[in-house]
This record gives C-alpha cells, sequence and structure tokens, in this order.
C-alpha cells in the first residue's frame, strides 16, 4: 500500500474511534502511535516520540498563551461582568421589537472579547439573559436559539484559544490572526442582530418589547462596563498597537503570552474590586483552567502523534499534490472542506476538528492560487474554518452550546432550540459565502495595522 492509502485506512479507523465514544485525543493519539509503528516496523520510533512529543509540546513557550486565556476567562465570569453587559444592552436596544434578544448578542460579544471560550460565553450568558427573556415573554425557540449563536462569538472574536491553536499549528502570526478575526467577528454579531430583527417579523409573537429607558440611565449604564472595553483594549492594544513610531514595523508593548497574562492579571483585580472575586471562587476559577488546559494539551498531544505518523506516510504532501495536478478550481476544493468542517462539525468538538484537518487541509491551501500571498491565504483560510467551526457548535446533533442553553431550561423541549437556532445557522452560512468571495473583508485591517 501506498503512504496515502495507509493514512487514509488509518483516517478512517480513528473517525470511528471517535463515533464510538473514545475521547478524542486518545483515538488520535493511539492512531499515531500503531500508524507509526506500522509504516517503521517496529515500536521503537513511536515509544521514542512518547518522550520528545510529549516533551516538545508541553514545554512549549507558545502555548503558554492557552491557560492564561483560560484563566482571564475564569476571572471574567466570577467577576460579574456579563450582567453588566447585558444589562447595558438591554437599556440600548430592548424598547425594539426583539430587543432584548439583540441584547444578548451584543452582551455575548463583549463578553467574548475578554473570555475567548464559546462554552463559557453561552454558559455565563445564558444563566443571566435566558430567565429575562423568558419573563419577558420571548418563545422558548428564540430565547435559546439566540443565546446557543451568540455564545459562538466567543472563540470568533479575539481573544480566541482556537486561533492560537491555529496560528501555533500553521505558523502563523497569532496577533494577525486576532486582528483578521476582528471585522468577521462584528460581522457575526451584526447578522445575528439582522436575524432577530427578521424573525420577530416573521413570528410576530416570538417577541414583545420594554419600556424605553431614558438616555440618563443609559448612559450611567455604559459606566458599568467600562472594565471590559479597559481589559480589551489593554490586551489587543498592547500587543497589536504600534507603541513606537520611531522604527519600522509594529512595535507592540507586549508579546501576546504576556498581553494575556495582563490580561488575566487585570480581569483578576476587577474581580476582587466587585467581590465577586474570593479566596474560593479564585481557587476554583484555577482548577477549571488547569481543567481545561489539561484537556486541550491532552487532544494536542493526540493530534501531534497522528501528525507525526502523517509525516512517516507523506500523505498531505501527496494529497496536496494531487488536489493540485486535479485541474480543480481552486474555489472548488475550498468549498469541500468547508462542507467537511460542517459534518464534522455534527459530531465533534471545535478543537478536535482544528487539530484534525489542519495538518491535512493546510498544506493543500498552500498549493492552491487564490490571488494572495502564502500569508494572506493562510490567515484568511483560518477565520474562514474557525467560522464554521463555529456553526459546528449550533448544529444538530452534537451542538455543544445547544445542550449548554438547553440545559439551563429543562422544560424546554430540545427540537425547540434546534428550531430556534436554524435562522442564525443560515446567517452563519451567508456571512461565509461572503468572505469567501471577497477576502479583502478578511485581511483589510491586517493590511492596514501591518
Amino acid at each position: 500500500m501506498t503512504g496515502l492509502e495507509i493514512a487514509m485506512i488509518a483516517f478512517g479507523l480513528m473517525l470511528l474511534a471517535i463515533f464510538l465514544r473514545l475521547p478524542i485525543g486518545l483515538a488520535m493519539g493511539l492512531t499515531g502511535f500503531f500508524g507509526v509503528w506500522y509504516v517503521m516496523g517496529n515500536p521503537n520510533a513511536p515509544l521514542s516520540q512518547l518522550k520528545t512529543l510529549s516533551y516538545d509540546t508541553f514545554s512549549s513557550y507558545s502555548l503558554s498563551i492557552v491557560p492564561l486565556f483560560l484563566l482571564m476567562g475564569q476571572f471574567a465570569t466570577k467577576s460579574g461582568m456579563s450582567g453588566a453587559l447585558f444589562e447595558a444592552a438591554s437599556d440600548w436596544l430592548g424598547h425594539r421589537k426583539g430587543g432584548v434578544a439583540m441584547a444578548a448578542v451584543g452582551a455575548c460579544a463583549g463578553f467574548g472579547a475578554v473570555c475567548g471560550s464559546s462554552l463559557a460565553t453561552a454558559s455565563t450568558m445564558g444563566q443571566v439573559a435566558l430567565p429575562e427573556m423568558r419573563k419577558r415573554g420571548y418563545s422558548d425557540d428564540l430565547s435559546t436559539g439566540v443565546l446557543a449563536a451568540g455564545g459562538t462569538l466567543g472563540i470568533l472574536i479575539p481573544p480566541s484559544i482556537i486561533l492560537v491553536i491555529y496560528a501555533i499549528l500553521t505558523e502563523q502570526n497569532i496577533v494577525k490572526m486576532f486582528i483578521a478575526a476582528l471585522v468577521p467577528g462584528v460581522l457575526a454579531a451584526l447578522g445575528y442582530m439582522l436575524t432577530v430583527a427578521v424573525y420577530v417579523r416573521w413570528k410576530p409573537g416570538s417577541a414583545t418589547t420594554a419600556e424605553r429607558v431614558p438616555y440618563s440611565h443609559r448612559f450611567l449604564t455604559l459606566l458599568k462596563i467600562w472594565p471590559v472595553v479597559v481589559i480589551f483594549g489593554l490586551v489587543m492594544g498592547g500587543i497589536a498597537a504600534d507603541w513606537n513610531w520611531t522604527k519600522d514595523g509594529v512595535q507592540a508593548l507586549f508579546t501576546p503570552t504576556e498581553g494575556a497574562a495582563v490580561g488575566a492579571v487585570a480581569t483578576g483585580f476587577y474581580g476582587i474590586m466587585t467581590g465577586g472575586l474570593t479566596f474560593k471562587t479564585f481557587m476554583d476559577s484555577v482548577l477549571k483552567a488547569a481543567q481545561s488546559t489539561a484537556m486541550i494539551f491532552f487532544i494536542v498531544l493526540g493530534a501531534q502523534m497522528f501528525n507525526s505518523f502523517l509525516a512517516f506516510t507523506q500523505a498531505p504532501q501527496n494529497l496536496a499534490a494531487w488536489v493540485g495536478n486535479s485541474g480543480l478550481a481552486p474555489l472548488v476544493v475550498l468549498t469541500v472542506m468547508l462542507i467537511a468542517y460542517l459534518i464534522f462539525g455534527c459530531v465533534m468538538d471545535s478543537l478536535s476538528m482544528i487539530l484534525l484537518t489542519i495538518p491535512i487541509f493546510y498544506p493543500i491551501v498552500e498549493t492552491l492560487d487564490f490571488g494572495l500571498t502564502p500569508e494572506e491565504a493562510g490567515i484568511w483560510f483560518g477565520i474562514l474554518a474557525l467560522i464554521v467551526v463555529e456553526v459546528g457548535l449550533i448544529t444538530p446533533p452534537v451542538g455543544m452550546n445547544l445542550f449548554i442553553i438547553n440545559s439551563m431550561a429543562r422544560d424546554i423541549p430540545m427540537v425547540a432550540t434546534y428550531r430556534g437556532v436554524a435562522p442564525f445557522v443560515l446567517s452563519d452560512l451567508i456571512r461565509v459565502v461572503i468572505l469567501v468571495a471577497f477576502p479583502g473583508i478578511t485581511l483589510w485591517l491586517v493590511g492596514v495595522m501591518f
């Protein structure tokens, strides 16, 4: 058998193991281990890799950004930022038809700017906004659907853990990936708000309107969200802004890892000031961040084992050469990849999809001519992949955000949540088409700043 055939068989067996509920990190690690054993003919090589890959992976300075952003998200959750964000957005938008649902989207976007996790954004904002929307007479479909969709903004609006992992895997600049995600993230939030506006006119009984809040009170609530603005500006401004105009290039105040540390400390101090971060909640935040870090690192190690096996078989390079010689249009190949993400998203979580597919897809993307530089193509594809992965979080049957939101109101049938999220999935797909057709939307801000 050729290396490509061996890799395809191993890939199929790994997917079977995943569908049988074997932990994804373990499935990738075992496939890589036994795959290298088969290719090399003895177990010495994979046993040696277990030692070297473990050390090289876990001693990576770049990966240290992950636990810091996770800790920042935990502190933000405990500090009460979510309530202030929702209150401010509700005061400004609540008097409109469907305004509280729009406010939930805006609050999710704001919280995502200091969290970096979709699941944490959905869970935290769901606890704040879901009871309020149900109390005001919003339908179960719209209430759960908009919060499940809004939660996905947590991984699209920087800082984003998934973007960090993608940048490390493809050797892209983390700061440029963050900057590139800003415009698509804003478009996502605006698209969800527009979807709410259309939905409540299509189904008038699904939403109500609240009393108009005086502007004096609206501006007072805006003052309560200053920590979100300051922390986001501190982190993103510190790692992306030019702080020394006398030298060529962007002279950042600190590196992405240092920015993550600054963000975690700033969020922690705010939590202490508000009283939300006590010794008990601090220890709980550290423990949860450590647990999430361990899970992510275990999956990363499994992916590294699997990637090593792919390198031995030369499958990605052979597949890229085959695609390059096939004569297929680049957009056709890209469309097939994005559809594959949608299919995987029905049964896998976002991190696993990125770690599983990027070693196979990215070498193909590098061979395709989209009229962009290699760096631009890598950034553009990363944002597209992130958006489609984000759609996977709200597509049945295993959309994680759907289960998180539905678990907060067990009297709501799961099918109602499925119905409610469908218009937002359509909004996401329209946004993907726009960003595929016009790469400049994604790359414009990167070009301005760099």
